[in-house]
């Protein structure tokens, strides 16, 4: 008997050290991968004739916590930041209703061509935005949408990628709910909204996190449809920080990137427990 106790406290802890030292190597792996953003961060508040001193100090030597209210003051960067806030924030929103309404359409209700529809919304993966951004153009001028959060908005609520993780995952829901649901009552919509959403949260939150830092750092639309500096986004905002021919302060450009990482850092903190549980369930297909 002692022996065998003897056996196992050797082996737990082997299992302890074991852990212990792949505890180590992941916190050294993880800041290796954050020191670009404690770089960034600790250049934001250098002065800028110090930005690329050689050789480089990880620390700046003066605190200059200056350099972000100077981005404020120099530019409309609380503009920048509102605007971006909004466009996004409606597009993730009205964008997700969108897209769950067409992937419980798809994946429940029975109509004909439903798979031909779905394969030629899912085709758009493959189509990149360059090769119809004249097109899209020409068609918000004829709406009169040039210069407006309209031609930032609307072409951006459809989600093929999104149709396609929550379609998969609503093909997983037992179709007993559906006509259980049916049967007490329920409308289609009632459906939809009460049942269908409900057990899909994970990758609807996934869906949501995607679009918004797709939206967030999209800055190839504002740059063809905005020209008023009132409307500029932050990725706009980002560019003017740059100056003439880039000859921008780095200090100060970095100062606005750690701004600009605010708001996704709060969302994926606020999301971060359902991105695992949502990427693994959007796979399944029932």
């Amino acid at each position: 008997m002692k022996n065998k106790h003897a056996g196992k406290s050797n082996s737990i802890g082997k299992e302890r050290i074991v852990q212990t030292v792949l505890n180590f190597i992941l916190i050294l792996f993880g800041l290796f991968f954050l020191m670009p953003f404690f770089w960034a961060f600790s250049t934001s508040l250098r002065l800028p004739k110090t930005s690329f001193d050689l050789p480089p100090s990880f620390f700046p030597t003066d605190w200059r916590w200056g350099n972000y209210a100077h981005i404020f003051q120099a530019f409309d960067f609380l503009q920048f930041f509102k605007n971006s806030i909004k466009i996004t924030f409606v597009i993730v929103f009205v964008g997700i209703f969108v897209t769950t309404l067409g992937a419980f359409a798809v994946a429940k209700l029975h109509f004909a061509g439903r798979n031909l529809l779905f394969f030629y919304v899912i085709t758009g993966l493959m189509i990149p935005f360059q090769s119809y951004a004249i097109a899209q153009f020409m068609i918000m001028n004829k709406l009169k949408f040039i210069n407006t959060n309209w031609a930032l908005i609307l072409p951006y609520l459809a989600n093929p990628f999104g149709l396609f993780l929550v379609t998969q995952n609503m093909r997983a829901i037992p179709d007993s709910y559906i006509e259980a649901a049916v049967i007490d009552g329920a409308t289609k919509f009632r459906v939809y909204w009460n049942v269908a959403v409900p057990m899909c949260i994970p990758t609807i939150v996934v869906t949501c996190f995607m679009k918004f830092i797709e939206q967030w750092n999209n800055f190839f639309a504002p740059l063809i449809y905005i020209n008023s500096t009132e409307k500029f986004t932050l990725t706009m905002g980002m560019q003017s920080l740059k100056g003439f021919r880039s000859a921008g302060s780095l200090a100060y450009i970095l100062a606005g990137v750690m701004i600009s990482m605010t708001v996704p850092t709060l969302v994926y903190a606020f999301g971060q427990r359902f991105l695992t549980r949502g990427i693994s369930l959007s796979g399944l297909k029932g």
